[in-house]
């Protein structure tokens, strides 16, 4: 994952390319770029009741459909959620189960 320097105080993350044998890293790596762009609130759970912000949805759905192959962006196309998406791409690769 490389840190590129955007504008002052600014930094711009390379979204890092899912394989199919890279997932645990991937994740890991994943979650701290969302999670440094806000983004991250729209995957993981969320309280009773509360909608994640629409623009962040939006967003982080982007985002994740940039970080995985070709292929499985057809897979998951109808997909609205990011959280949808993360917990596809965890069953997916880990299997039902883990956590």
């Amino acid at each position: 994952m490389a840190l590129v320097p955007k504008e002052e105080d600014r930094y711009h993350y390379q979204v890092p390319a899912l394989t199919s044998t890279n997932y645990p890293v991937w994740a890991v790596r994943v979650k701290s770029i969302m999670d440094a762009y806000s983004l991250w609130a729209t995957v993981e759970p969320r309280g009773l009741g509360e909608e994640p912000d629409q623009k962040k949805s939006k967003q982080a759905l982007a985002f994740l459909f940039q970080a995985i192959p070709e292929e499985m962006v057809l897979q998951m196309a109808s997909y609205t959620d990011p959280k949808q998406v993360w917990d596809g791409l965890k069953t997916r690769y880990l299997g039902v189960g883990f956590g």
